[in-house]
C-alpha cells in the first residue's frame, strides 16, 4: 500500500491515518505499524466490493445515522459504521484478508 506523509490529511487530532482510493495518506510522525496498514487493506477491500464512489456515499450516509444515535459524539459515531468495526476488529489477524467473505461488514458477526 502506498503511504503519502502530510501534515493536513486526515483532518482532526483523533485520526492518524485515512484511506483514500487505496492510497493510505498518514499524518507526519504516525507511526505506521502492520495493524494500521492491514486495517486500511480492509477497506481497500471494501472500497473495491463498493467500486468506490459508492463506498465513500455509504460511509457518509452511516456516519451521520450514528452520529444522530450517539447523539452528535463524532467519534462514537466513527467508531459505530460498519466499515470501521469490521476493520478494527480484524486489524491484528493479518491473514484475515485471505479468509474474508465478500460484504464482511454487513454480515452477522462477534465484533
Amino acid at each position: 500500500m502506498k503511504v503519502i506523509w502530510n501534515r493536513v490529511i486526515p483532518f482532526g487530532r483523533r485520526y492518524g491515518a485515512i484511506n483514500l482510493f487505496g492510497v493510505l495518506f498518514a499524518k507526519r510522525g504516525m507511526v505506521v505499524t502492520k495493524e494500521v496498514v492491514n486495517h486500511e487493506e480492509i477497506h481497500s477491500a471494501q472500497l473495491r466490493e463498493l467500486l468506490f464512489i459508492p463506498f465513500y456515499i455509504v460511509y457518509v450516509a452511516e456516519w451521520l445515522w450514528r452520529l444522530v444515535q450517539q447523539r452528535g459524539d463524532t467519534y462514537r459515531a466513527y467508531r459505530s459504521i460498519s466499515f470501521e468495526r469490521e476493520a478494527y476488529a480484524h486489524a491484528s489477524d493479518l491473514d484475515y484478508l485471505l479468509r474474508r467473505r465478500h460484504f464482511a461488514q454487513w454480515r452477522k458477526s462477534k465484533y
